[in-house]
C-alpha cells in the first residue's frame, strides 16, 4: 500500500531522519504526538543513547514522540506500538486481534476514554495489516 503524506508529515519525516540517521517506514501525526514506525532492528538507534534523539526531536517538533518497530508479525508490531504498556498476550483470529493486558491499569491505558486510544491503535495497525478490529481483554 502506497502512503501519501502532506507537507507537514514530510517535514517531520525529514527532521526525524536527519536527527536519527534511521529511515522512517511511516509517520503518523496525531493530536498530541507523532508516531514514527521504523524497522524493528532500528528502534534502539532511532531512540538514541538514553533517549537523546527522542528528546531532541520533541524539542525541535514541540510535540511528544513515539518510536515503534515494524514487524511482519502483527503480534510483535502491536507489542512494539503499545510499549511501554505491558501485554500478557496478543492473539489474532479471523481478522480480530485481542490484546490481553497485564492488569487493570494497563487495560485502561490501552482503551482510553470512549475507546479513543484503542481506535487510534487500531487505525495504525490497519495501515500495515488487514485486521478488522482490535480488542482488549
Amino acid at each position: 500500500m502506497k502512503k501519501v503524506y502532506d507537507a507537514k508529515a514530510m517535514h517531520f519525516i525529514t527532521i526525524f531522519e536527519n536527527i536519527t540517521k534511521v529511515a522512517a517506514k511511516d509517520c503518523i501525526l496525531q493530536e498530541n504526538q507523532v508516531i514514527y514506525i521504523v524497522k524493528m532492528s532500528d528502534v534502539g538507534t532511532a531512540v538514541g543513547p538514553k533517549g537523546i534523539n527522542v528528546k531532541h526531536l520533541e524539542r525541535n517538533l514541540k510535540t511528544k514522540i513515539k518510536i515503534a518497530g515494524h514487524s511482519d508479525k502483527v503480534e510483535e508490531f502491536i507489542k512494539s506500538l503499545v510499549a511501554p504498556i505491558q501485554l500478557e498476550d496478543v492473539q489474532e483470529e479471523d481478522g480480530i486481534v485481542t490484546m490481553t493486558a497485564k492488569d487493570l491499569k494497563s487495560r485502561g491505558l490501552l482503551i482510553g476514554r470512549n475507546a479513543s486510544i484503542l481506535r487510534a491503535f487500531e487505525q495504525i495497525v490497519q495501515r500495515f495489516f488487514p485486521i478488522k478490529e482490535l480488542k482488549v481483554k
